[in-house]
């Protein structure tokens, strides 16, 4: 019995990094049930002067950032929201309906494709961990970012960085995502990714490496799979695995600009919100904490009772100055208002609800907060207190692994294994269409979308797919 609930803990583990603490402050150098709860927000005590502040010193704005909704930056697009501006978006297709070009991977990998312009960047890893019978030699692991031309479907650049040694090996929970579970980011003159204990590099969209930069030498039975955000001059990582710290460096140079020690058990994003009236924060979901950052200094702003867990792997989301987050095992999700100091937890925590998930990030369009669960459960809840709207289970859509990407009024949502289910974006529940390829490999990776089409990989192939 003992063996069998080990096995069952395991199994709860495996889904753990898409995709994706103590209480003690970190050091910085530079269906509803019972136990449902909404509460009432109390806004926080402001000091003389501060609205003058931050009228006076508005947030500069990042360099080279998209000018619309044409590209897609990063992990969960624009602003990590999940949503697109896109219209006349493809709802069905296959291999012979609506699909531009489709090519051939050098190996598996879990994270998203990017796009900006005419360009696709997209990372995977060879030598090592692509077969489970035969994992081959650890010192042959490879990770790989490639440039694909977003026209045509061909491969402009490939460059392959040796992994530094030892990694974590290729077994347990590595078998569900492997070395390649980072999603780039670039801001149009660069692209960055972020490879574990490799480093983070930068390269410049002819493919040539700029920089290369260490933020730690740890390893973790569940891998690394955090992306980088950018922001103003910086390069935002979460190198919870690698060191415990949240790191910025210099999108230019790569120097470490802050550093802020002491966090850990967090898989998540780092994601921006912007506060009303004030400056944007930098805010993650740590085990029994939600806690929000200066993105300028590291410093930790506030913190708020958060979900109870030993980890967490959701990126965080927001929408006028409220932070919504979801997880893990124990499935809670909770809304928190944006700004204050040191503890908000009675001050600004909205609501908890008995609903979550383990791996998938959510999404708030308009007023209702969406994600499909990691068994293919779909949810919807009221943004304003967490009221569930519905939860309905896809049709055989076993596991999930991507977030959930809306545009042009419907929902994607992409599974491991059955396809992607098309949802229509609104608060009834509708299943569009049921997409399925001839690909039997794993699809782990959320979807993209840029200049009305849409972007998958799986761990063999990148498709483009478009109305004909």
């Amino acid at each position: 019995m003992i063996r069998l609930c080990s096995l069952i803990v395991s199994f709860l583990f495996l889904a753990l990094l898409l995709g994706c603490n103590g209480n003690g402050k970190p050091a910085v150098s530079t269906p509803a049930n019972s136990s449902d709860t909404v509460e009432k927000p109390v806004d926080p005590p402001k000091k003389p002067g501060d609205s003058a502040k931050e009228s006076d010193n508005p947030p500069k704005p990042t360099p080279g950032a998209p000018s619309g909704a044409a590209d897609w930056p990063g992990f969960r697009g624009p602003h990590s929201s999940g949503i697109s501006k896109e219209k006349d978006l493809p709802t069905k297709w296959s291999d012979k309906e609506n699909l531009i070009w489709k090519i051939d991977l050098p190996g598996p990998g879990a994270s998203s494709p990017v796009v900006w312009g005419d360009k696709v960047f997209v990372t995977c890893y060879t030598g090592y961990g692509v077969n489970a019978k035969d994992p081959g030699t650890m010192e042959d692991l490879r990770r790989h970012l490639l440039c694909v031309d977003r026209k045509e479907g061909n491969v402009l650049w490939d460059k392959e960085v040796e992994a530094k040694q030892p990694e974590q090996p290729y077994k347990g929970f590595m078998l569900q995502h492997g070395y390649a579970s980072s999603t780039p980011a670039t801001d149009g003159e660069r692209v960055y990714v972020f490879h574990g204990k490799t480093g983070v590099y930068a390269y410049d969209f002819a493919g040539k490496e700029l920089w290369q930069a260490d933020v730690g030498e740890k390893l973790f039975m569940w891998g690394t799979g955090s992306s980088p955000l950018l922001y103003k001059d910086f390069v935002i990582v979460n190198a919870g695995v690698e060191s415990g710290a949240l790191i910025a460096l210099n999108r230019k140079t790569g120097k470490e600009e802050w550093k802020t020690d002491g966090l850990s058990g967090c898989w998540g994003s780092p994601a921006l919100v912007d506060v009303p009236d004030g400056k944007p924060e930098l805010v993650l979901s740590f085990p029994n904490t939600v806690r929000a950052f200066n993105p300028d200094t590291g410093k930790e702003l506030w913190k708020c009772d958060g979900i109870r867990e030993g980890y967490l792997c959701p990126t965080v989301v927001s929408k006028d100055g409220i932070v919504y987050t979801i997880g893990a095992r124990s499935k809670n999700a909770l809304a928190v208002k944006a700004g204050g100091t040191d503890d908000v937890t009675k001050t600004n925590r909205l609501w908890t609800k008995n609903l979550g998930s383990n791996v998938v990030s959510p999404t708030i369009y308009e007023d209702h907060l969406y994600w499909v669960d990691d068994g293919g459960v779909a949810y919807c809840l009221m943004a304003k207190d967490g009221e569930q709207v519905y939860a309905e289970t896809l049709d055989k859509a076993g596991g999930i692994y991507a977030s959930v990407t809306i545009a042009d009024g419907k929902m994607y949502v992409v599974t491991k294994k059955s396809g992607t289910f098309v949802l229509a974006a609104g608060p009834k529940f509708e299943v569009l269409a049921h997409n399925t390829l001839s690909d039997d490999s794993t699809f782990n990776a959320s979807m993209a979308v840029s200049q009305g089409q849409l972007f998958l990989r799986s761990d063999k192939g990148l498709y483009c797919i478009g109305k004909k």
